[in-house]
């Protein structure tokens, strides 16, 4: 697939603006103020990820520019984990001078990612969907990521509307949703299980987002350990479960992306 002149601008300009405001959001005390101390140290711990996201975006748009269609699919999964952290930025940290900033990566991420995506689908089609080891592979690995953050929210959510109490979480963050619980439950771990299943039917869409969806759980994941240590360090207790077991759905996420990749696509 040819990269236009627009993809790369979008591209250079998301990593420009989102390396800006993580690393305010990590060494400037006053990026995260007006937050409670939790939701604080969890912003800092996504600005860790956005960092890795930044290089990983930035290496594939180099070698999707060289003809890697690899690099391609690495890079819509990049693009998909920075809409998923810019939306969580511009809607639930509260207004501060970097306000614009998540708002135009919001944007910039959007609109790239929509053009991108018009013509994508095009180089599954042109492949023989053959399942291999990989493919299993990749799917159950989407669909029990998927599955084990589903119940590991709902084992919160249920037990608190059935008390009528509100989580502890909310507590210590201080909002009155969690924005990850909401556009995790609603979008991503329901597109990372149909995805699974699509990747099982043989289906074009599965094919096509599988890669994207493992390099963001992979993202994703990252900032989640980065958040993790930043709370252990800061005294918070139980955060060495979760760290493990976020760790691990790293590294699943990063040999399956790794062998399907090499599988499926040759170049």
């Amino acid at each position: 697939m040819k990269v236009s002149k627009y993809l790369i601008t979008g591209s250079l300009s998301i990593a420009i603006l989102a390396a800006i405001t993580s690393l305010l959001g990590i060494f400037d005390p006053g990026a995260y103020q007006y937050e409670t101390a939790n939701w604080a140290l969890q912003a800092r711990g996504q600005d860790v990820g956005n960092v890795i996201a930044v290089i990983v975006l930035l290496a594939t748009t180099y070698f999707w520019a060289q003809k890697s269609i690899r690099a391609y699919y690495i890079w819509i999964g990049s693009l998909m984990y920075f809409m998923y952290a810019f939306t969580i930025y511009a809607f639930f940290a509260h207004f501060n001078y970097l306000f614009l900033l998540y708002v135009a990566v919001l944007g910039l991420t959007f609109y790239t990612l929509f053009y991108a995506l018009r013509e994508g689908e095009k180089q599954i089609t042109m492949r023989k969907k053959n399942n291999t080891a990989s493919t299993y592979f990749a799917a159950i690995v989407l669909i029990l990521t998927g599955g084990l953050f589903g119940l590991l929210w709902l084992a919160e959510i249920i037990p608190a509307l059935i008390s009528g109490q509100t989580p502890q979480t909310l507590i210590e963050t201080g909002l009155w949703v969690n924005p990850i619980q909401v556009i995790d439950l609603s979008i991503v771990l329901p597109a990372m299980i149909g995805t699974g299943i699509m990747l099982f039917r043989k289906k074009t869409g599965g094919y096509f987002y599988a890669a994207p969806w493992l390099v963001f759980s992979v993202l994703m994941g990252s900032s989640i350990v980065a958040t993790m240590i930043m709370m252990n360090k800061a005294g918070y207790p139980n955060t060495i479960p979760p760290m493990i077991m976020v760790g691990l759905i790293v590294l699943l996420s990063t040999i399956s992306a790794i062998l399907y990749l090499r599988t499926f696509f040759k170049t």
